[in-house]
């Protein structure tokens, strides 16, 4: 397995694999190949993918804002998991935000994806019951469900 830097080459593969990948919450804007051609713009060093064989087997999206870093997606191939590509995937991301002076890094998942909250509590994420997380859209949005 080698993991690299994401790059908008990468877009076709990994919208398969997230679209393969119950629980993902993608957009129609945000998850385009322009809207994440616009974040891997904005967040060059700090998003990566596994891959093997040529085959992509899992991508990590993270960024900051200067003060708290933020995963934004993550998925690995349901034939790769249990192999430590996901932990893998996490140290690249949190390494590379810890080089950019982040010391938080945030992350939402949806309370129905049982096996993304098992990953993340076992990696130290902790569950915040004093925060309501809430959003509102500028632009319509369209879910692409898996």
């Amino acid at each position: 397995m080698e993991i690299r830097k994401m790059q908008i080459t990468d877009y076709e593969d990994i919208r398969a694999l997230w679209l393969s990948t119950p629980g993902m919450g993608l957009n129609n804007i945000d998850d385009s190949k322009e809207g994440i051609e616009k974040f891997l713009k904005r967040n060059p060093g700090t998003c990566f993918i596994s891959e093997r064989e040529g085959r992509i087997t899992g991508v990590i999206m993270s960024g900051h804002d200067g003060r708290r870093g933020y995963i934004y997606h993550m998925a690995v191939a349901a034939d790769e998991r249990n192999q430590g590509i996901g932990t893998a995937l996490l140290d690249h991301a949190m390494n590379a935000l810890g080089e950019e002076g982040i010391s938080k890094v945030a992350l939402v998942v949806f309370a129905s994806n049982e096996t993304g909250n098992k990953f993340w509590e076992k990696r130290g994420f902790i569950s915040r019951e004093d925060l309501y997380y809430r959003n509102k859209c500028i632009k319509e949005l369209t879910r692409m469900d898996t």
